[in-house]
């Protein structure tokens, strides 16, 4: 399996920029991961804090 570039806790930080109100499409664009990415990681790491 290839390493993501992105660690945990920013998966978990770009998780919780979106719970504060931030447009998907903007975190997205931002980051530079598509939305579908963006669902991977809440349903994997949507319990986490």
């Amino acid at each position: 399996m290839r390493k993501s570039r992105f660690s945990e806790e920013r998966i978990i930080a770009i998780l919780k920029e979106h719970q504060a109100g931030i447009a998907l499409a903007e975190i997205c664009r931002k980051h530079g991961i598509s939305d579908a990415t963006f669902y991977n990681w809440r349903s994997k790491y949507g319990g986490m804090e």
